[in-house]
């Protein structure tokens, strides 16, 4: 490793480490617009000047490796003076935007030019013009201010793989743009706004709205995907603004999905702000004694084994928990908190992403099952690209035939196909026994057929006929789509002994063996085969649950309680409360409580302190927050023949997956943008 010193301090780094990564070390900071540490190096703004012993001018420091005994300065007279002169010509054309720029407060140009630009500017000639571009519905446009940093084309190119975005012209001619006027249609599109620099590309629905030094910032969690990424929730009063990523190397790095940075403007529209109760056919506005007698009078007569409960893909441990609590002491035995119908109830190493999202960096060999992961989980999508673009990583999948942004086999959407690959009589058993960390991805267009559990069973005997689980690794992974279901799983919610499913819990409701159906949150099931049954909706959007729903009962949506989900890996999360929810709304755990007292069976905790020492008592794994426990490998999946549909993958509308989304105005344009384009290209729509 070699040593070099860096003003006056000596440090000792790995080789092939950048002088400015070094400096990084000692917390000397370089001034810097195109390098990013997660794209490749360009070496374009000239700003990360540094002074080198012995060379006879200042060197860019992002693209100079370090060698044994190289002395640094980053502090002269010529490296102030390069930086000023570099940061000179970057503003020759840079218009005076700051006070209606929505980079104002937050713009790496405007803190850069308070240390190192003139006091006065020296080009008399005529500023060049830039035309705006049209990015999408997601990306606004002022390109007059680009720097040509070119963060934004490597970001396409490189992490979302969609190389969409390029530089054309020379010199002054040079734009940043399409090549073709078009949509930017990466589902990540959105992270060329945080990489932006300067105000070239700011949030089209953000813009002019807020500013930053306005906004309270409050650390949580997203739950639009089951990944569980780290997001910062921005209010300002009682709405919340935007979302923007936080740095998390486990799990999203720093990315961010569209879906979850863009449908926060859902949060203010469509919302359930009182309880509604059914009088004469239709819902009115009632107070919450009211809603609780309503359910409590329907209650009295009917047994527990008439009784059953669904919850959805947005709901929190909490209220899971508080919900089967009270179904139990209600004598009810038919819960399923997998709303989508997952074949998935064995030991937990059957339904987790057991090597960890950031195992996906130490596979050499990968099989999709029933996956869209593009779809499904872009951010841990493009963790499979960074992936392969080091190279020696095999990648075949079985399933829809779709652009993932990177190069795989693709061995049809045949479920026999994984037959043979188990026996080993399929050439890519060979490439997975050959590889020394080979990783599977079944997701749920594999695992809510009713075959579901048939597959799972014969994903479950290639990762054992490959290698793929031993002691230090583990590469059987479950993709799942929804926020609440590895916590439901783990909770148990479940059907008890002699209980139906969600299928079987629909099909009781409509042949009249249900009388009443709680549903938390759940609106992705066929509301029309719930009959007559009494149904109690807890919700916080009036999505399709809420339609059908005999009592509403408002409750709050992620960014407005203190929350536990537990996202694909198994990693236990918090989100925390950013601003209150709407009107008569409330957390939804406090709902049940508040409930479970009227109808005489009072649960035994008053407190948020009190149901989490109920959460870890139910499962202790609740404890351990924001870690990933492993998970001991057991028996699961069953023995049969899968059926010959083809797999396909659940997510037909990337942009409306859940009630948040679809009441998302920017979601509504991104899905006439893309959805809507898509299928006139293809010929599937008018």
């Amino acid at each position: 490793m070699p040593k070099l010193t860096i003003d006056g301090r000596e440090v000792e780094v790995e080789a092939g480490t950048s002088i400015l990564q070094a400096a990084e070390v000692l917390g000397i900071e370089i001034p810097r617009f195109c390098y990013h540490e997660r794209l490749a190096i360009a070496g374009n703004c000239r700003m990360c000047m540094v002074e080198v012993a012995n060379s006879p001018k200042p060197v860019a420091s992002c693209g100079m490796p370090v060698a044994e005994g190289m002395v640094v300065r980053t502090d002269t007279p010529v490296v102030t003076k390069a930086r000023r002169g570099a940061l000179e010509f970057l503003l020759i054309n840079h218009p005076l935007d700051c006070p209606i720029c929505d980079q104002g407060g937050e713009c790496d140009l405007q803190d850069e030019t308070m240390a190192y630009g003139f006091d006065r500017g020296r080009y008399a000639e005529n500023k060049r013009a830039v035309a705006d571009k049209n990015f999408g519905p997601l990306v606004r446009t002022t390109m007059t201010r680009c720097i040509h940093c070119t963060r934004c084309i490597r970001f396409v190119t490189e992490v979302a793989g969609v190389p969409e975005l390029g530089a054309t012209g020379r010199g002054e001619d040079m734009e940043v743009g399409t090549y073709v006027e078009k949509a930017l249609s990466s589902e990540l599109s959105g992270n060329i706004i945080d990489l932006c620099p300067v105000g070239a590309l700011t949030s089209k629905p953000y813009a002019f709205t807020a500013r930053s030094w306005e906004l309270k910032k409050t650390e949580s969690v997203d739950v639009l995907d089951a990944v569980g990424a780290a997001i910062r929730v921005d209010t300002r009063g009682n709405q919340v603004m935007r979302i923007l990523p936080r740095v998390n190397d486990e799990v999203n790095e720093e990315w961010l999905s569209d879906k979850s940075r863009f449908a926060c403007d859902a949060l203010v529209r469509q919302r359930l702000d009182r309880p509604y109760v059914r009088r004469d056919g239709k819902l009115t506005e009632a107070s919450w004694n009211e809603a609780f007698s309503a359910i409590a009078d329907r209650l009295k007569t009917v047994p527990g084994e008439r009784i059953a409960a669904i919850a959805g893909d947005l709901a929190c441990v909490e209220s899971m928990l508080a919900l089967k609590d009270l179904m139990t002491r209600l004598g009810a035995i038919h819960l399923d908190g997998r709303q989508d119908g997952t074949k998935l109830s064995g030991p937990r190493c059957s339904y987790l992403f057991n090597s960890g999202i950031a195992g996906i960096d130490q596979a050499d060999a990968l099989l999709l099952i029933g996956s869209d992961a593009r779809k499904e989980a872009p951010v841990l999508n493009a963790r499979i690209r960074k992936r392969w673009l080091r190279g020696g990583f095999a990648v075949a999948s079985v399933g829809p035939r779709v652009d993932l942004t990177y190069r795989h086999d693709y061995l049809g959407d045949d479920p026999s196909v994984l037959g043979a690959i188990a026996d080993g009589s399929h050439p890519f058993a060979a490439k997975l026994a050959a590889a020394k960390h080979p990783m599977l991805i079944i997701g749920q267009g594999a695992l809510i057929r009713a075959d579901g559990a048939v597959l799972l069973g014969l994903a479950r005997k290639i990762a054992e006929a490959s290698g793929m689980v031993g002691a230090e690794w583990n590469g059987f992974n479950v993709l799942h789509t929804a926020a609440a279901r590895v916590g439901a799983l783990d909770l148990g919610f479940l059907p008890a002994t002699g209980g139906r499913d969600v299928a079987g819990i629909l099909d009781g409701a409509e042949k009249g063996d249900i009388d009443v159906v709680y549903l938390l949150g759940a609106d992705e099931i066929d509301t029309a085969r719930l009959g007559k049954s009494f149904v109690i909706y807890q919700g916080h959007h009036g999505d399709a649950g809420a339609h059908r729903a005999d009592v509403i009962l408002p409750g709050a949506a992620y960014t407005e309680k203190n929350a536990t989900y537990v996202n694909t890996e198994g990693r236990v999360q918090r989100t925390r409360l950013a601003v209150f929810p709407p009107g008569d709304a409330k957390e939804d755990w406090t709902v049940i409580r508040a409930l479970s007292e009227v109808l005489g069976q009072k649960l035994p905790y008053d407190t948020l302190a009190e149901l989490r020492g109920r959460l870890v008592e139910a499962n202790s794994l609740f404890a351990a927050v924001d870690r990933v426990e492993p998970a001991g490998w057991g028996p699961f999946g069953t023995e049969g023949t899968p059926m010959r549909d083809p797999l396909v993958s659940p997510i037909e509308n990337f942009y409306m997956t859940d009630a948040i989304s679809r009441a998302s105005k920017t979601m509504a344009e991104c899905t006439a943008t893309f959805v809507g384009c898509a299928h006139q290209r293809s010929g599937t729509h008018g």
